[in-house]
């Protein structure tokens, strides 16, 4: 019998979530400095009559924690988010790193997920409207928004500001988009078709002759070509409604700095720059014969296709897929590069072995050429090794390039897949969501064990010296009112039974009613309805109590039954202007 127990004594029950769970005292104890290595009887968590522990916490994961302390290995539950079972270690005191390696890769994927969604955050992916709040602190001046003086310009600001910067806000907005979207399709239009031939007029020259009588003449000589006076006209007008967009962006923005250091901004400025440059050469530099060399430079008109990048969310993920495989990038032309020298060293040198009359390699640099163009498998056909020696050569460069491109090629589909569906469902997802209130759990009852001895035990009133010590109390403390030293339910005080009822508040206990069974030895009788009394008095509690002495109330005095065919019964009441208990006894016909 002392061998059982002995082991009921060391055993322990922990009630998590509804399910309960039973494990040894000794087993807890491996992990030390946890919650769970460290529970007393006198936590407020602990049930005396159900003899467990209870935590409302999720039992999925508490049942891999008690894995851990038995087995000393943590695994991760598949059916669980990542940031869960990481709330869930941290309030029970251990290490999220102590992962088995087993489920390593799968618990850190929220971690990647996570790290994905703040990057679409920074995107600005959203389509949804802000409210007028959000506008007014992304403009700076929250303040006034409410306060309620607003200027007409910190009204109209924002709302200019959405029209030529965020398409989707309103029918506006998407009206300017499509036609800042039409005049960049048709300026990179012009600027290709005025190189074609067709597009093109001759450009004439007068020159005088003499002709066989000795009279004078002029004739027209075509010298060069030059494209159509209309392309001209319909840069003008383009770069007039770039110009113009430019500076309604400028004076609107939120944040100068940040929208003069946007790439897409610089590309945007710089291309119409270039206009009014080539424009001013052309009026008053058209005499110098290196005036043509600035037109090259009328080329990053053609980024210009980078603005789209505002109006296409897939164009903002391919950019964003690129700058985060960049690493796989720099391998990928690291490796590269590698081949194309070795190959061509190797070609050059193969070549020359035996005797070709034909060869088409002359230098190392003109087999860098041969290799880049084979390795990335595209096959010029300009220069070929003629040889058998250099043939093997060619046929090993091309299985090395493809080995080369193919291996990076998955990571980078990858990265745009992930960000890709992140997005779709980011657009799927409610933009509102149920708010969750936080509700503060009851707490058992408190004996005047601590703070001022009193003799209604309470907490103090919110707002009072101890009133935040209250609040923020842990449900774990320990409690001066064990159960074990209480006088709850039914107890033998002499030769007398008394039954204390009691009924369960979220602040507390409080004691409605208090039976008592006589015995055949009086004076005993006296002794129990006292004790009776004063352990009413000690559980009855409230959170609005203002206790004013710092004494126990004197408890009334003893009572004697009557007969013994009655039973009295004792109601402790508190009255509120004191602070004081009483109680009232009145007699209950059996």
């Amino acid at each position: 019998m002392n061998l059982i127990n002995m082991d009921a004594e060391n055993r322990v029950v922990l009630n998590v979530g509804g399910i309960r769970h039973e494990t040894y005292k000794a087993t807890l104890k491996k992990i030390p400095a946890t919650r769970l290595s460290r529970l007393t009887e006198a936590l407020a968590n602990y049930d005396p009559i159900l003899n467990e522990y209870f935590f409302d916490r999720h039992p999925g994961v508490f049942a891999q924690v008690l894995n851990y302390y038995r087995t000393g290995k943590l695994h991760y539950p598949s059916d669980v988010c990542g940031p869960l079972f990481e709330e869930e270690l941290e309030f029970w005191g251990l290490d999220a790193n102590q992962v088995e390696p087993c489920c390593w890769m799968t618990y850190t994927q929220h971690r990647d997920t996570q790290e994905t969604l703040a990057v679409l955050d920074r995107l600005d992916l959203d389509t949804e409207k802000p409210s007028d709040e959000e506008i007014a602190r992304k403009f700076g001046f929250e303040e006034d928004y409410f306060k309620g003086t607003l200027s007409w310009w910190q009204v109209t600001k924002p709302k200019v500001w959405s029209l030529f910067d965020e398409p989707y806000s309103s029918t506006a907005a998407k009206v300017i988009g499509v036609l800042s979207v039409f005049f960049i399709c048709i300026s990179i239009l012009s600027f290709c078709l005025k190189t074609h031939p067709d597009m093109k007029v001759p450009k004439l020259w007068r020159v005088n002759v003499t002709t066989a009588d000795n009279r004078s003449d002029y004739v027209f000589e075509k010298t060069e070509t030059e494209a159509h006076v209309a392309f001209f006209y319909i840069e003008c007008i383009c770069n007039a409604w770039f110009t113009f967009e430019i500076i309604v962006r400028f004076i609107t923005s939120p944040n100068k700095c940040e929208f003069i250091n946007s790439s897409v901004n610089i590309i945007d400025y710089v291309a119409t720059l270039s206009f009014y440059i080539d424009l001013v050469l052309r009026k008053f530099a058209s005499h110098l014969e290196n005036a043509d060399i600035m037109e090259f430079f009328s080329i990053i008109r053609i980024m210009r296709l980078f603005k789209l990048t505002r109006h296409s969310s897939g164009l903002k993920i391919l950019i964003q897929t690129f700058r985060a495989s960049a690493k796989e990038l720099t391998l990928l032309v690291f490796f590269l590069v590698l081949g194309i020298v070795i190959f061509a060293s190797l070609v050059y040198y193969a070549e020359r072995i035996q005797t070709n009359p034909h060869n088409d390699f002359k230098s190392i640099p003109l087999g860098l050429w041969w290799a880049l163009v084979t390795m990335t498998t595209v096959g010029y056909g300009d220069m070929v090794p003629k040889t058998y020696i250099g043939m093997f050569v060619g046929a090993l460069c091309a299985l090395a390039g493809v080995l080369t491109i193919a291996l990076p090629v998955p990571v980078i589909v990858s990265n745009f897949a992930m960000y890709y569906s992140h997005t779709q469902a980011r657009a799927k997802l409610p933009k509102k969501r149920r708010r969750v209130l936080p509700v503060e759990q009851p707490r058992g009852p408190r004996l005047p064990g601590q703070g001022q001895n009193t003799g209604c035990p309470s907490s103090m009133q919110a707002g009072g010296p101890m009133g935040s010590n209250v609040q923020n109390r842990r449900m774990n403390a320990i409690k001066s009112n064990h159960p074990k030293e209480m006088m709850t339910g039914a107890q033998k005080i002499g030769a007398l039974s008394v039954g204390v009822a009691a009924q369960l508040n979220p602040n507390g206990v409080k004691v409605d009613a208090i039976s008592v069974s006589p015995s055949s030895n009086p004076s005993s009788d006296t002794t129990a309805l006292a004790a009776a009394a004063a352990v009413a008095a000690v559980t009855t509690t409230s959170t609005t109590i203002n206790i004013s002495s710092s004494s126990p109330p004197p408890l009334p005095p003893p009572l004697q039954p009557t007969s013994k065919d009655q039973q009295k019964s004792t109601q402790v009441d508190l009255d509120p202007s004191t602070g004081q208990c009483f109680t009232s006894v009145r007699p209950i016909k059996l």
